[in-house]
């Protein structure tokens, strides 16, 4: 009973309203659920769920919460029930303890699809009730705590696990304390060797660290007392694992990280951390692009504090962070900081639920993703990846994830501004739509209505936001596209008949399918493209007069063209003046894959043309045939739809075709 006792004490000191007899009860039913199973510890299992629950208290968690995380494997490892403890303790604990039992059997290190969807499943309870993840977070914390008791091959696969999805979750959620130490024992257990080199090294250096770290603490608080603000100045230690991804990212030795030295200044009020910070500079020379301000402008998590880095007398360096003790609970706690505040009324649940919005918009961005590892790799980028803050010429903060282009701070700001969106100054200088953001970049998007969202856009867009607008605009075009050319007739072949000598011209008004074409001394006579060659503006032309249905155009070289009476060949060329679009014909071969036609579709949609006709159809050696029907301006805009189509994957023959061709 001592770790009850301990347990309702640190209830107490942070939450005198919590129903305590809650936890008494939860505490009893666990003990007789669990009673007679073991950990491979040695310990009774009862212990991980006290300290399941310990980690819960320090988080200062609401006392459901709490309950949960006790009874949280009853379901799982005993013969009991969520209607049992849901009728014993109420809806609102068997839920989470059902949560919490679904999430432990996720398996990550299964096929990639398994996992995607695995995660989406996960963030889904996140979502619904995200004390689901805190007290999975805290059991998978004391399982690492003790995991070495487990076979090799557990220890590798479950340290993998929490390095790449816990670890960067407490992160997301703000917990620092869980944080770090998930990434230092993950480490510990994936390379030793590295672990307890960096261990060595920092034993070296503690005392010299030590001294030096209370020297500037002392000085720095003499100089806030002197300036009559009250503050707390303690030295920052620096977890294992972020030494170790500092070395690795900068290629620095441990000798060069400079950031061994830090001091944390805990104040009372948002004034004195910024009166802190003049203090700060006065005394040591601040470095140069090393100050943000993520007071002004708080991270994703909800982080806040002012960072500066200075030198000290000697040249070295100092990483100084600055920050009330409220945000100092919330850099500690993250989410979990808030939740007490919702259970005791202290804060509005309107307040409380912003705090969420950003993984109810994530699910929703993810739920168009279908393939597993786009869906991954959306979730590291939008989920685990750093920040970048830009800002809109009013001043709007914009938060995007590391390495967001100015795409996705279009997309950012509106839907239409993404897709109408056709350039972007940044800094008040032109910039490519693929150019990375970087901190405080003040970003213009300029848009027009003529503008749509292209393909080849998400080659670099970084955003799930971004990538979900995108392709549904691209769909609903290739859905209309596939739809108009299955309401289109196959061309069918018919003959021509042998042109017979004329007796007269035939007179009649101009022909309207066949503006353009200008004939050397000849009016009022219909005129028509021949569909054996399909000209264009651009082709050198022949015309050739039939018998009954005028002036044929051909192209100079086509072999159909008689030229057994020459005096039916007449003299034509291009009117320059008009602005006509006209048939042409294109043929593709692909390997044939499913998509083929529909990605083809969507580049030739993307260069803005009319398509007549869409036919394919595949062949019995893999072949894929395509053939179109296009409206173009001339051989020009011909060629630059050929050379779209070419890109498509698969594709390895794009040729102009005639628009007689059939398969």
């Amino acid at each position: 009973m001592n770790e009850l006792a301990a347990l309702l004490k640190e209830i107490r000191s942070y939450n005198r309203k919590g129903d305590l007899k809650l936890v008494e009860q939860a505490f009893a039913y666990a003990e007789q659920a669990h009673s007679g199973q073991m950990r491979l510890s040695g310990d009774p299992f009862l212990t991980h769920c006290i300290k399941v629950a310990q980690l819960l208290a320090e988080l200062h968690l609401d006392t459901t919460t709490i309950a949960a995380g006790l009874l949280h494997d009853v379901i799982e490892d005993t013969h009991h029930t969520k209607a049992e403890l849901a009728e014993r303790f109420g809806e609102e604990v068997a839920t989470l303890v059902e949560g919490v039992t679904q999430i432990g059997r996720v398996k990550y290190h299964s096929s990639e699809e398994h996992q995607a969807e695995n995660i989406r499943k996960m963030l889904i309870a996140m979502a619904k009730d995200i004390r689901v993840i805190l007290i999975k977070l805290a059991d998978r914390l004391h399982n690492m705590q003790t995991l070495k008791y487990l076979p090799p091959e557990k220890i590798q696969s479950i340290s993998t696990e929490t390095l790449q999805i816990y670890a960067p979750l407490a992160h997301r959620l703000g917990i620092a304390k869980i944080r770090s130490e998930l990434e230092d024992l993950s480490l510990h257990f994936l390379n030793s060797k590295v672990y307890y080199d960096l261990v060595e090294r920092v034993a070296e250096k503690k005392a010299q660290r030590e001294k030096e770290i209370q020297t500037f603490c002392a000085l720095l608080q003499t100089e806030l007392k002197k300036a009559g603000i009250k503050a707390e100045v303690t030295g920052r230690p620096k977890h294992f694992y972020s030494i170790y991804r500092k070395m690795a990212d900068q290629r620095k030795s441990f000798d060069e990280l400079f950031d061994l030295r830090a001091l944390r200044v805990i104040t009372d009020s948002l004034r004195d951390c910024y009166a802190a910070l003049g203090i700060v500079h006065t005394l040591w020379t601040p470095v140069p692009g090393r100050f943000k301000d993520y007071i002004a402008m708080p991270k994703m998590n909800m982080y806040q504090s002012l960072h500066t880095t200075v030198l000290g007398k000697l040249g070295e360096r100092i990483e100084v962070q600055i920050r009330t003790g409220e945000m100092h609970r919330t850099a500690e706690n993250g989410i979990a900081a808030h939740w007490i505040y919702k259970e005791t009324g202290d804060e509005p649940k309107e307040r409380f639920d912003e705090k969420l919005v950003w993984l109810r918009q994530l699910l929703e961005w993810l739920q168009d993703l279908k393939d597993p590892k786009e869906f991954m790799q959306s979730l590291r980028l939008d989920l685990f990846s750093g920040e970048v803050y830009a800002f809109t010429p009013k001043g709007r903060v914009i938060e995007l994830p590391a390495g967001s282009t100015a795409v996705d701070f279009a997309y950012a700001i509106h839907s239409d501004i993404g897709n109408q969106c056709r350039g972007a100054k940044v800094n008040g200088r032109m910039v490519p739509l693929r150019y990375r953001l970087k901190q405080g970049d003040v970003v213009e998007i300029v848009t027009s209505k003529k503008q749509t969202p292209r393909r080849d856009w998400l080659d670099f867009v970084q955003t799930s936001r971004a990538r979900s607008k995108i392709r549904h605009w691209l769909k609903v075009q290739e859905d209309e596209l596939r739809h108009a050319a299955e309401k289109e007739e196959k061309p069918r072949v018919q003959k021509q008949p042998e042109p017979q000598p004329p007796t007269e011209l035939p007179r009649q008004a101009p022909a309207k399918e066949a503006p353009g074409v200008g004939v050397a001394g000849i009016s009022n006579m219909m005129v028509r493209y021949a569909k054996c060659c399909n000209p264009l503006p651009g082709d050198k032309i022949r015309g050739y007069i039939t018998r009954s249905r005028g002036l044929s155009i051909h192209r100079e070289a086509c072999p159909n063209v008689p030229n057994d009476d020459p005096a039916r060949m007449l003299n034509v060329n291009w009117d320059d003046k008009t602005h006509a679009t006209y048939p042409a014909g294109i043929r593709v071969k692909a390997t044939d894959r499913p998509n083929l036609l529909a990605d083809i579709l969507a580049s030739i949609r993307e260069l803005n043309v009319n398509l007549q006709t869409a036919n394919a159809y595949g062949r019995k050696d893999g072949t894929g045939i395509c053939d179109f029907t296009i409206d173009v301006t001339g051989q020009s805009e011909l060629n630059n739809i050929i050379i779209a189509i070419r890109k498509v994957d698969g594709v390895y023959s794009v040729k102009r075709s005639s628009l007689k061709e059939t398969p």
